[in-house]
């Protein structure tokens, strides 16, 4: 299908419920979060925590946000095969045969068809909605809505992804340019770009025709298993054959023992950047990747001076004396005093003691790679 074929017709979504009855969510969660260290650990991390300013974690955020349109019986979490109990744990709604155990790391694209193979065989008709387990969404409304007609426009066989519309010349993140209105609120997705440069991010937030590439991803599960055959062909063969084990009931076993050698690549390089029927919706509904603690403090609720304590420690506990628009992480019990200091991020566990200027929030993974050098398994 070309965009040509796209254009010429009137593009409406479907009624929702037809939409609804086969929405299914494909969660990503399988990260590392080193730049939440010492927070965010091997065995626990970044979005089984709680670092948008509520008391539930990142991915239990995820799950509930969607529920209103896809329950939690057809969400499937992707993650690392050693954060699968936890996983399951922290998503008791959650079905466990939904939780799929990924060997080793191999970027997104295996990820993605993995599930959407999963997906498939469960639901031939199946929409899926490819989500991160971190993210935070300010205006949940908003974001179901452009959810609904994110779902809707990828039910006609296009693959769908979600642009955000920028609010700063971000250099951390890449683009998408937008084309022509193929639909309301639905656009041809001209290119996408890699993270630019100060000047170039300046020009993409000048010119409006660019949108921040959320990373979220909507598609029949057929329609991007067709695309993977065509330009990953070895992963597709791949998930051919995990099909044919699912069927001897010998699935985790073919994956453990095949995982390691499929393509390390993204979805975003390995399909649909390569793909010419590829549609953007935009959205605006307070979206932020919680990348780092600078992220937590602009999330947290703040108290006098532009102060903020974590959820899960007690203001008692924590002294701020001449000090301003610093965050504080410690365990509760445990006295924390910063005295004529501004802007720094405190955090504190049993094991491990983070300080550092807010704005070098971004730099907290070295430390993770200092500790890789110095063989501190243990501190990981």
């Amino acid at each position: 299908m070309t965009f040509a074929s796209i254009a010429a017709r009137a593009y409406f979504p479907p009624a929702p419920m037809t939409t609804k009855q086969h929405a299914w969510a494909v969660i990503m969660a399988g990260g590392s979060g080193t730049r939440f260290w010492p927070l965010s650990r091997k065995a626990h991390p970044k979005q089984l925590l709680p670092l948008a300013g509520s008391d539930a974690s990142l991915l239990a955020e995820t799950v509930r946000r969607i529920a209103p349109i896809i329950p939690p019986e057809r969400v499937v979490v992707v993650t690392a095969e050693h954060l699968a109990e936890a996983t399951r744990a922290a998503l008791p709604n959650v079905p466990a045969e939904n939780v799929l155990a990924e060997p080793v790391g191999r970027n997104t694209a295996p990820c993605v068809g993995w599930a959407a193979a999963h997906v498939k065989r469960r639901d031939a008709d199946g929409i899926v909605a490819v989500l991160a387990a971190d993210h935070h969404i300010g205006d949940e409304p908003g974001f179901l809505t452009i959810l609904e007609r994110a779902l809707g426009a990828a039910e006609h066989g296009e693959l769908v992804t979600l642009g955000i519309k920028p609010t700063r010349p971000e250099t951390g993140y890449g683009y998408l340019e937008v084309g022509e209105e193929l639909g309301p609120g639905v656009y041809r997705a001209r290119r996408f770009v890699e993270k630019p440069n100060r000047a170039r991010a300046e020009q993409f937030l000048t010119s409006g025709s660019f949108l921040w590439n959320s990373g979220m991803f909507f598609f029949r599960a057929s329609s991007v298993l067709d695309a993977i055959r065509i330009h990953l062909p070895g992963l597709g063969a791949a998930l051919d054959r995990f099909d044919d084990a699912a069927k001897q009931g010998r699935e985790q076993d073919v994956v453990r023992a095949e995982y390691a050698t499929l393509p390390s690549i993204s979805i975003d390089h390995g399909v649909m950047e390569k793909e010419d029927r590829v549609v953007v919706v935009p959205g605006d509904f307070g979206w932020s990747d919680v990348g780092s603690w600078l992220t937590a403090w602009e999330l947290a609720s703040k108290g006098a001076q532009n102060n903020a304590v974590a959820p899960g420690g007690s203001s008692d506990d924590v002294v701020l004396v001449d000090a301003a628009g610093s965050y504080v992480r410690a365990p509760q019990g445990k006295v924390v005093a910063l005295i004529g200091v501004r802007d720094l991020v405190v955090v504190d566990t049993e094991d491990a003691l983070l300080v550092v200027p807010r704005d070098r929030a971004q730099d907290v993974r070295a430390v993770v790679d200092a500790l890789k050098a110095r063989k501190r398994e243990d501190k990981l």
